[in-house]
């Protein structure tokens, strides 16, 4: 079956059998809108040569190059640093407390009272000299009488030490004696001559050796008296004893 359309645009009437028809008609309706579609562009882009060629004779694109070509003012922005973080504090370890440590009491004086040195006991015993006997020889007989013989030297006084001595000395107790605890005795005789002691015998002694230099010594500082040049001897004994 034929057909009939108008092609508004180009005023042209096409005859054509049905599905022909119908094709033609869709295809030329799209071409119609594209058509459409470019002729809208085609007027926006002379519309705006228009704009420029008017913005270029009135001068206002003058305008715009001049405010393009004002100077640029550039300002630099400092970055804000942050502040840097306060300093870490170091907190001290807290002190090691110690218990203090105790007094200083000092010690109690002692005060030991040293015994008093041991003073030796001497006794002095004075022996009892032995009663005189005198006894008178017989008469002898009367006959012619010789010659008498040279006198012998008389023999010394046997006298006692308290009356021969007016000044005793005590011996000193020896150190070997104090320091052992030795005890002992001892017995002397001085011989006596111009009243000065020229002699000292040790008669006994108990320990021997120990007690000796010790009365010797005492002894020859005796002072005493005689008569004349006569030799007087006398005998002592000592006593030598520690206190306990």
């Amino acid at each position: 079956m034929p057909c009939r359309f108008r092609l508004s645009f180009f005023a042209v009437d096409v005859d054509c059998n049905t599905a022909a028809c119908f094709y033609f008609q869709m295809n030329f309706s799209q071409q119609e809108q594209t058509l459409g579609k470019r002729f809208g562009g085609l007027a926006i882009v002379i519309l705006l040569h228009v704009v420029v060629l008017y913005a270029l004779v009135s001068g206002l694109a003058k305008r715009v190059v001049e405010v393009v070509r004002a100077p640029i003012e550039t300002k630099v922005i400092e970055e804000v640093k942050a502040p840097p973080p306060p300093p870490e504090v170091v907190v001290p370890p807290p002190p090691k407390l110690e218990a203090p440590p105790p007094p200083f009491i000092p010690p109690p004086e002692v005060q030991i009272a040293a015994p008093p040195p041991v003073q030796p006991t001497i006794t002095a015993s004075t022996p009892t000299p032995p009663a005189v006997v005198e006894i008178a020889p017989a008469a002898p007989p009367v006959v012619a009488a010789p010659a008498p013989p040279a006198p012998p030297p008389p023999k010394p006084v046997v006298a006692s030490i308290g009356v021969a001595c007016q000044k005793l000395v005590a011996p000193v107790m020896p150190t070997r004696a104090v320091e052992e605890g030795i005890n002992g005795a001892v017995k002397a005789r001085i011989t006596i001559k111009n009243s000065k002691v020229i002699n000292v015998e040790i008669v006994s002694a108990r320990p021997r050796g120990v007690f000796d230099a010790a009365v010797r010594t005492a002894m020859m500082r005796y002072s005493c008296q005689t008569e004349g040049d006569q030799t007087v001897t006398a005998e002592q004994e000592f006593q030598f004893k520690l206190d306990e």
